[in-house]
């Protein structure tokens, strides 16, 4: 029997977002508004997509495994979404298996009517309080950690959705940011200490909630702030309340989302994504910069920090990496020599740009190392006549908790090797990280506070800021709850 391989080799050796967020209240068109806002966001979630809306009377759901084009480009399906408020959800699991019933926003009726919920992020004491929970009684209906949080709120005995909400998210720990939508409100809120993103836009009067300022632009929506950490905004008949509820910290906003998981045409945190990313690579050349013919960005989210090397070491910047971006994700191979063909399928060597010359490849990250490799392999094969690569983030050496779907720690090649035995791995013949503090330099900061770090570097440094609560217990927050429940999937 054949097995499937990705046609994507490059991008499944990346850290992967968990998910994203979209809410709109009180607009015509809310559904399509939302599917438009999830296609911008796509990046953070390609697992599954989801959509639920409110028509004054009921609520409405579509969810479906894959792209948001795969599951909202049918008219009759927008049909089945009435209403004026909506909620969106796009999906890449760290918590719980793929499955339909892991499909957000999630759905509840409660006392006090119906409750819909996405979430970005992973909480970190899930799995405890599911345990606590269960035994209390409650019937749980799927593997995510975004369940407990409907938990905490069905057993709170607080009367109002906001202080119910307040209730139960001052039992969890980790990071969120959540949109949710109830009979009458449209509900945003971040982590204390704001480690994902959540924006606040506007539409005329009408308030609407994303991951990213993308998802406002293609809406013809204006960025009208961000949500602050550890701020609930609550949307609803008389415009908007602003609700601090949560004890204050210093804010520790995930740094990769510059590196790598925003898209690079958004503003988060009141920073340019695409020039914090050129802006590592200015910073990289002047940390590590190498006699070359051509800088070559690995495509596609090398190719700014490529446009900040390149102009700050005065060295041409070509594509001599071809992306082909109209393969699908998966097909079927009947022999290993056209699997390993099948590793061109999406991303080519420009050889005309390639051969004879000293080639210096800049990509974001390293994480297994094995794209790398395969990376290095086809521009030597191109003809190159020296190939050095630079990293536009520190190595990254240790997991995340937080919401990134990132492999055990054994599994990261800068857990296991220093820099040079790295480079002899992947073939290069000089290999050069961004230091920590040309990363802080990089987004605005003279350098990393190294008693109260400005952002959240975990996986470069293994500072968590949020407690640990289940991996101290022996468990594995990023595994399926029913695995770790029932020994089942």
């Amino acid at each position: 029997m054949t097995s499937p391989i990705t046609t994507n080799p490059f991008d499944d050796d990346h850290l992967h977002e968990e998910c994203a967020i979209f809410g709109v209240y009180d607009c015509e068109d809310a559904a399509a508004l939302t599917a438009l806002g999830l296609h911008a966001l796509q990046h953070r979630g390609q697992e599954a997509s989801g959509i639920v809306t409110f028509d004054g009377k009921l609520f409405h759901s579509q969810r479906g495994l894959g792209h948001v084009a795969d599951i909202f480009s049918n008219e009759a399906v927008m049909r089945k979404l009435p209403g004026h408020s909506a909620i969106g959800h796009n999906r890449y699991s760290t918590t719980g298996e793929t499955a339909e019933r892991n499909i957000q926003p999630l759905f509840a009726d409660f006392e006090f009517g119906g409750f819909a919920i996405g979430h970005n992020g992973n909480l970190t004491n899930a799995l405890t309080l599911r345990k606590e929970l269960v035994k209390r009684g409650c019937l749980f209906q799927s593997t995510t950690d975004t369940e407990v949080i409907i938990h905490l709120i069905a057993t709170s005995t607080y009367s109002t959705v906001t202080d119910r909400m307040i209730d139960a998210l001052r039992q969890v720990q980790g990071a969120y940011s959540l949109v949710v939508l109830t009979d009458s409100n449209l509900i945003g809120v971040r982590d204390p200490l704001g480690i994902r993103p959540l924006v606040l836009g506007k539409i005329g009067e009408k308030y609407i909630l994303a991951s990213e300022t993308v998802a406002l632009d293609i809406i013809g929506a204006d960025f009208v702030r961000d949500v602050e950490p550890g701020e609930m905004v609550v949307i609803g008949a008389n415009g908007l309340e602003s609700l601090k509820p949560f004890v204050g910290a210093d804010r520790r906003f995930c740094i990769f989302e510059y590196v790598y998981f925003a898209r690079p045409d958004s503003k988060i945190e009141n920073r340019s994504v695409y020039e914090a990313r050129k802006n590592i690579g200015i910073e990289l050349a002047r940390e590590s910069n190498v006699p070359a013919d051509v800088i070559i960005p690995v495509p596609d989210s090398g190719v700014p920090a490529a446009l900040g090397y390149a102009q700050e070491a005065k060295i041409p910047f070509e594509l001599g990496i071809i992306r082909n971006h109209y393969v699908g994700r998966t097909f079927i191979e009947p022999t290993d020599h056209i699997r390993h063909l099948g590793v061109k399928l999406k991303h080519n060597a420009n050889r005309a740009e390639i051969e004879g010359k000293r080639v210096i490849l800049v990509d974001d990250s390293i994480v297994r190392g094995t794209t790398s490799i395969k990376i290095v392999e086809m521009i030597r094969a191109a003809g190159a006549k020296e190939v050095h690569m630079r990293i536009a983030s520190p190595p990254t050496t240790h997991s995340c908790f937080y919401g990134v779907d990132t492999p055990e720690r054994d599994k990261l090649m800068a857990a296991r090797h220093s820099v040079e035995e790295m480079a002899k791995i992947i073939g290069v013949d000089s290999l050069a990280f961004i230091s920590m503090d040309g990363l802080y330099r990089a987004v605005g900061e003279a350098k990393r506070d190294a008693v109260r770090p400005q952002f959240c570097d975990a996986c470069f440094s293994g500072d968590y800021p949020i407690t640990l609560t289940d991996q101290e217990g022996g468990a594995n927050p990023q595994l399926s709850f029913l695995t770790e429940i029932s020994g089942t999937r």
